[in-house]
């Protein structure tokens, strides 16, 4: 089966959403006593920076009209929830519309220090991949210092498929 560019980013972020909602139950899972620990927050701001930049690109490619805070702190679990929610929504309504030519489309914008820069929406998508995964993985550090147990969210355990019976 072969799939186009856009197939592709589109199958990624199935799999970034299959991955959040992994680290989300990892998350809700923490007792409250290890919830007050200062890196159980910093985990949380993490993820609500996967959400923001998420946000942030879909306004740099003109999608949505809302500049948004790059780098937010003390964010709730619930609020995050939400915020994710909304953000997922915005961008599989956004996947939904791209083909292989806009993929490739150049794009110029406007970076938060007032630089001006130019890249392919592939490029963008890339990152932002990238970013998740990096950072998904400093969540699952912190939840594992903490003593709480994080999820397995490599692309491998989520895209395999298991064949045959021994």
């Amino acid at each position: 089966m072969t799939q186009s560019i856009a197939d592709q980013y589109r199958r990624w972020f199935d799999y970034e959403k299959d991955s959040h909602a992994k680290v989300f139950t990892s998350l809700e899972a923490v007792n409250d006593q290890l919830r007050s620990s200062p890196l159980f927050q910093k985990a949380l701001d993490l993820m609500a920076h996967l959400a923001a930049a998420r946000r942030m690109w879909l306004f740099r490619f003109g999608v949505t009209s809302e500049k948004v805070e790059l780098f937010p702190s003390n964010v709730s679990l619930a609020e995050l929830r939400a915020n994710f929610a909304e953000m997922e929504a915005a961008w599989s309504g956004y996947l939904g519309t791209l083909n292989d030519t806009e993929i490739r489309r150049v794009f110029e914008y406007q970076s938060y220090e007032g630089l001006h820069f130019s890249n392919t929406i592939a490029d963008i998508l890339t990152q932002l991949f990238g970013h998740s995964w990096y950072h998904r993985g400093q969540i699952a550090q912190l939840l594992r210092i903490i003593g709480a147990e994080p999820p397995v969210t490599d692309f491998v355990f989520w895209a395999r498929e298991r064949v045959g019976q021994k």
